[in-house]
């Protein structure tokens, strides 16, 4: 199934989707934060930081700023591999998968909502 949005349909889903999400409160992550996030969450494990930093063509410290972040809002969590101690392995959380989830709802719930 395919969906066909205009461009101006399309802008309208992504502010509604922005608006709803700063009228919630939730955490104000940035598209970069966002992209990275989605990442870990829809793309199968592991993640690593160098993995991260090559999937989104950005540098490690790029990565390890916003992990920072997404750890202490606890949408994420950092462990040392076992297998290979200079690995890091990011990892999902319960409040993380809720987080996305719900804001897949807010897309849903938006998209809706548009005009035909």
């Amino acid at each position: 199934m395919s969906i066909v949005l205009r461009p101006s349909q399309a802008l309208r889903l992504w502010q509604q989707v922005m608006l709803s999400q700063v009228r919630e409160g939730v955490p104000d992550l940035t598209m970069r934060q966002t992209a990275i996030l989605f990442t870990i969450y829809l793309d199968p494990p592991p993640h690593t930081v160098r993995g991260l930093a090559g999937r989104l063509n950005v540098t490690k410290p790029v990565i390890t700023r916003a992990l920072d972040t997404m750890g202490a809002l606890k949408l994420v969590s950092r462990h040392r591999d076992e297998l290979d101690k200079r690995n890091v392995l990011i990892r999902r959380t319960v409040e993380g998968a809720l987080f996305v989830e719900r804001f897949g709802d807010v897309i849903i719930a938006q998209a809706q909502e548009l005009p035909i």
